[in-house]
C-alpha cells in the first residue's frame, strides 16, 4: 500500500512567521508531528510519503504513486484541507481524514467526498481503520467513543519522513489532556481532562530517535499543558538531565503550560536545568471578572503580573496568549492587555478576538442562547468572532486593532524584548561544559546582517538597536543569540499588523452593511 501522508497550508497568521523564518531559509515552523506519528502507527509494510504542504508542492509523481491519501489538519487549515480532499478525489484516490478539525465538525469533510473518517486519537481508531481497509471496506466512520488510548504504548514517530532543514523547530509531545475546564478551549474536549502521559524513557527514545538523525536544535514540547501532571513531569526531567548532559545538550526546549508553574520553583529549575529556555502561557486577559466567567479560575489565585515575573526570573521566556471579547467585558479591555504585556515585559504576545471553538462549553452555551453567528470557528487574528458578544462587535474589533497595532509597533516590541533578556539574564543556567566548535553557519550571518540592516540602519529602531545589543552584550552576553531570535519575530509583525489592521476593517464594513440592512428590513416590516 502506498500511502501519501498530505498535510495541509497554515494562512498567514500569527505564528506563521515567514519573513522571520526565510532569514534562516526555513520554510515552516514545526512538523506535522501528528502524521508522522499516524505513519508510525499503521502498518509498516505499507510504504509512506510525506507532503507538507507548507515546505513543498504536491507533485504529479506523488499523487500518481499514490494508492491512499491520509490528511490531518487544524480548523486553520480548512480551506487548504477540503481542497486537497477534492483535488484527491477528482484523481480517483482513496481518502481518509483526521485530526482535530475533522474530529469537531465531521459533516464537513464527508460533504467533499472523504471515503473513511479516522476520529478521535488514533491509536484507538487507526487499527479499526486498517482492520476495515484489510476487508475491502470503500469507506467507513471509525470513533474511540469516549475511551482515551494509553500513551506509554505509542511508538516512535516516524520522523525520517521529515524534511528536517525546512523547519525551524521540531516537536515531540509528553502528554495529552488539561485538568483544567476553561469554557472556550477545545483541548479537554479533544483529549480529556486527565493528563496522560508517555514514560520518560519512552520520550527518551524519541530524543534519542532526533538525536540519530542529525537534528540538533530547539525543540517544542507540544504538550498543551507540559505540567497537567506535575509528578509525572519531574520523573521525566529528573532522567532528561543526566541525557542531555550526555549527550552535551544538543537540544533547546520550548513549552506550553498554565500559569501555576509559577508556584512551582523546583520544577522550573528543573526545566531550566534541562535547558528548556520558553514557556507559552494562556494568560488571556487581566480582567478577574472575565476569568471568572470562562472558567479559568488558576488565573485568579495569585498576581498573573507576579507569576509572570517569577517564571522569567527562573529562566524561562514567557511567550503569553491574550483574548478580548469575553461576556461581560468592560470597554478599554484591549489597552489593558497591552498595558499588562507592556508592564510584564513579555516580548511574544499572541492576541487574538474571542472565538467559540465547536464542541465546547461556551460554544454550547452560546447555541442554547442563540447568539451563534457561525457553527464554524477561525482562530485567526484576521477573523471577526463567530458569535454576538455582550457589547458591540465593532467596538471589541476596533480596541482589537489598536491594540494588536500597539503591541508590535517595532520600537516598543525590541523594548520588550531587551527587558524581557535583562531579566532573564539574573537567572542561574546548567553549565554546559566545552562543545566542539561548530562550524561557521554562513545562513545565520547572514541572517544576523540583515537584522542589523533592517533594524540599526534603516527604522527608527536604529539608536534603540545597537543601544540594546550593546547592554545585551555586557549584560546577559549568554543571552545575545536567543535575544536577536526573538528580535527577528519583528520582522513578521511589521507586516502582519497591517494585514490584520486591513482585513478586520474590511469585515466591520461589511458587518455593519449587514446590520443596517436587517436593522432597515426590520422597520418596513414593522411599518407594514
Amino acid at each position: 500500500m502506498n500511502v501519501l501522508l498530505l498535510y495541509p497550508l497554515f494562512p498567514k497568521s500569527f505564528w506563521s512567521f515567514e519573513k522571520t523564518l526565510a532569514l534562516l531559509d526555513r520554510k515552516a515552523m514545526l512538523p506535522p508531528l501528528g502524521l508522522v506519528t499516524v505513519a508510525a502507527i499503521l502498518p509498516q509494510t505499507w510504504e509512506f510519503k510525506l507532503v507538507d504542504r507548507n515546505v513543498s508542492s504536491v507533485t504529479e509523481a506523488d499523487w500518481d504513486w499514490a494508492e491512499l491519501v491520509i490528511l490531518s489538519a487544524m480548523i486553520v487549515q480548512k480551506e487548504d484541507l477540503l481542497d486537497q480532499i477534492r483535488e484527491a478525489k477528482r484523481r480517483g484516490k482513496q481518502v481518509a481524514v483526521g485530526g482535530p478539525y475533522p474530529t469537531a465538525l465531521p459533516n464537513e469533510v464527508t460533504d467533499v467526498g472523504t471515503d473513511y473518517l479516522i476520529l478521535d486519537e488514533g491509536e484507538i481508531t487507526l487499527p479499526l481503520f486498517v482492520e476495515a481497509i484489510a476487508k475491502g471496506e470503500k469507506s467507513g466512520i471509525f470513533r474511540a467513543n469516549g475511551e482515551r488510548p494509553d500513551v506509554t504504548t505509542t511508538p516512535i514517530p516516524r520522523f525520517d519522513l521529515l524534511q528536517f532543514d525546512a523547519y525551524a523547530e521540531m516537536s515531540v509531545q509528553f502528554s495529552r489532556g488539561c485538568p483544567f475546564q476553561c469554557e472556550f478551549c477545545d483541548i479537554i474536549v479533544l483529549y480529556g481532562r486527565k493528563p496522560r502521559t508517555k514514560a520518560p524513557e519512552q520520550l527518551l527514545n524519541e530524543l534519542n530517535r532526533l538525536y540519530e538523525l542529525g537534528w540538533r536544535r530547539s525543540i517544542f514540547m507540544v504538550d498543551d499543558n507540559f505540567i497537567g501532571n506535575k509528578r509525572n513531569v519531574k520523573l521525566f526531567l529528573k532522567q532528561l538531565k543526566p541525557w542531555m548532559v550526555e549527550h552535551q545538550y544538543p537540544f533547546s526546549f520550548a513549552t506550553e503550560a498554565s500559569v501555576d508553574i509559577a508556584q512551582d520553583l523546583e520544577l522550573m529549575d528543573m526545566m531550566v536545568q534541562c535547558n528548556f529556555g520558553a514557556v507559552f502561557l494562556g494568560i488571556e486577559t487581566p480582567d478577574e471578572e472575565s476569568l471568572k466567567l470562562t472558567q479559568k479560575h488558576q488565573n485568579t489565585r495569585d498576581s498573573l503580573s507576579d507569576a509572570v515575573q517569577t517564571i522569567t526570573r527562573s529562566g524561562l521566556r514567557v511567550m503569553a496568549g491574550f483574548i478580548i471579547g469575553f461576556d461581560g467585558e468592560k470597554t478599554g479591555a484591549g489597552a489593558r492587555i497591552v498595558k499588562f504585556v507592556e508592564q510584564t515585559s513579555i516580548p511574544t504576545a499572541l492576541f487574538s478576538m474571542l472565538q467559540a471553538l465547536p464542541d465546547t462549553a461556551l460554544w454550547h452555551r452560546l447555541a442554547k442562547e442563540g447568539r451563534l453567528r457561525s457553527k464554524s470557528a477561525n482562530i485567526n487574528q484576521t477573523t471577526l468572532m463567530n458569535f454576538v458578544p455582550t457589547r458591540p462587535l465593532e467596538e471589541i474589533a476596533r480596541e482589537f486593532v489598536e491594540a494588536f497595532n500597539e503591541l508590535y509597533d517595532p520600537e516598543k516590541f525590541l523594548d520588550r524584548a531587551y527587558r524581557h533578556y535583562r531579566i532573564l539574564g539574573e537567572a542561574t543556567y546548567p553549565k554546559k561544559g566545552k562543545r566542539a566548535k561548530k562550524p561557521i553557519d554562513w545562513i545565520v550571518i547572514r541572517a544576523f546582517l540583515t537584522i542589523c540592516w533592517r533594524q540599526g540602519f534603516i527604522r527608527q529602531t536604529r539608536w534603540q538597536f545597537w543601544r540594546n545589543l550593546w547592554n545585551m552584550c555586557r549584560y546577559n552576553p549568554g543571552g545575545v543569540s536567543s535575544y536577536l531570535a526573538v528580535c527577528a519575530q519583528i520582522e513578521h509583525f511589521v507586516e502582519y499588523r497591517d494585514i490584520v489592521r486591513r482585513e478586520i476593517e474590511e469585515q466591520v464594513a461589511l458587518f455593519l452593511q449587514e446590520k443596517i440592512a436587517i436593522e432597515d428590513e426590520v422597520k418596513v416590516e414593522v411599518a407594514v
